[in-house]
């Protein structure tokens, strides 16, 4: 059955899945709603989107994105309250990030309001596969890639902008043990390390095989000149609390600009919290440790929101960091998921109703 709502085309899946997910048991964006939102680019322009069944997607051996890697991607939630109303969290910078990255990568830019209105749309299509249980969310992922064809290196011509859906549980449980990276690097002065773009994940994987090796969970990255400064803890941004000041790095070409991570930093000077945006050096990290000083590490990120870190290696030393009865890390990843929740008020105006 087809239909329209904001002007933009519905085609209905014939048959739902949903009676076959436990949602009690989600494992993270392993799990997809009916129905995807598609536009293309062709001809110079956006063509009008459409919600569809979920599907397959169909391309050309020549298209672009196997050759020269023109994607770019957002990660978003959506959550159900006690009232069943649907809730957002800060949209338009999802929207604003997925542009700043897809200029980078001479991606045409998407529309404001075929983004909006057509992540919209496609959640009402699919209200019912937002998780009502807690800590689950409807995971939301939307992404740009280059679909036009030709081996000539060069920004492609055509293009596909997709929103996909997928109910989700607690992306991590538990903390985590991390390797300070030494030798790679997760991006440079200049490249594309603030743009979401999909080469920048590959490029991360190899150096986290490796330490996973040497049993840690994740790497947390250093500058790419020297590896002296911390800037983000695998693909999060990350939080370094010495005595009670929460520390993080400024972003640049680097660092990912990231929503949680503003987020994180705005909450936390509203609640009297020290918050320093400065560079942060291996060196002051390690001296805290050993002093006692050091009393949290977390990282930061949509899909685990907050994500703390229980110790640290570097060069071939061990630090572990102190079980603390009351953290930031707790506070504040609760102060968030309330507000996401829409458990309590909202004075940031962050909260976006459905």
């Amino acid at each position: 059955m087809n239909s329209i709502i904001n002007d933009i085309e519905i085609i209905k899946s014939e048959t739902t899945k949903i009676n076959e997910v436990d949602f009690d048991n989600l494992a993270f964006g392993s799990v997809f709603s009916d129905h995807m939102l598609e536009c293309n680019f062709k001809d110079g322009k956006w063509q009008a989107p459409k919600v569809i069944p979920y599907q397959a997607i169909t391309l050309d051996p020549s298209a672009k994105i196997f050759h020269y890697g023109q994607s770019v991607f957002e990660g978003m939630k959506a959550y159900k309250d006690a009232n069943e109303d649907v809730w957002l969290f800060r949209p338009l910078e999802n929207f604003k990030r997925l542009n700043i990255s897809s200029k980078r990568l001479a991606i045409p830019e998407v529309p404001e309001n075929y983004f909006m209105d057509g992540l919209k749309t496609l959640l009402e299509v699919d209200r019912d596969w937002i998780p009502k249980n807690e800590g689950s969310s409807l995971y939301i992922r939307p992404f740009v890639f280059a679909s036009g064809n030709g081996f000539h290196a060069s920004p492609a011509n055509a293009y596909k902008f997709i929103i996909c859906t997928a109910p989700s549980g607690a992306y991590f449980s538990g903390k985590v043990k991390v390797l300070i990276e030494q030798t790679y690097s997760r991006s440079a002065n200049g490249g594309v390390g603030y743009a979401k773009a999909g080469g920048n994940y590959a490029g991360q994987f190899y150096p986290t095989q490796l330490a996973v090796e040497k049993g840690y969970q994740q790497v947390i990255w250093t500058d790419d000149t020297t590896h002296e400064y911390i800037e983000e803890a695998g693909a999060m941004n990350i939080f370094v609390r010495i005595n009670d000041t929460l520390i993080t790095g400024p972003t640049s070409d680097r660092i990912l600009d990231g929503i949680t991570r503003k987020s994180i930093i705005e909450l936390a000077k509203s609640e009297g919290i020290e918050v320093e945006v400065r560079k942060l050096s291996v060196h002051e990290v390690v001296e805290a440790a050993k002093n006692g000083s050091l009393k949290e590490m977390f990282g930061a990120g949509t899909a685990a929101v907050i994500s703390p870190i229980s110790g640290f290696g570097y060069k071939d030393e061990d630090f572990d960091i102190p079980e603390l009865d009351e953290t930031f890390a707790g506070f504040l990843k609760k102060r968030i998921t309330d507000i996401q929740t829409n458990k309590v008020e909202d004075p940031f105006g962050w909260r976006y109703k459905l």
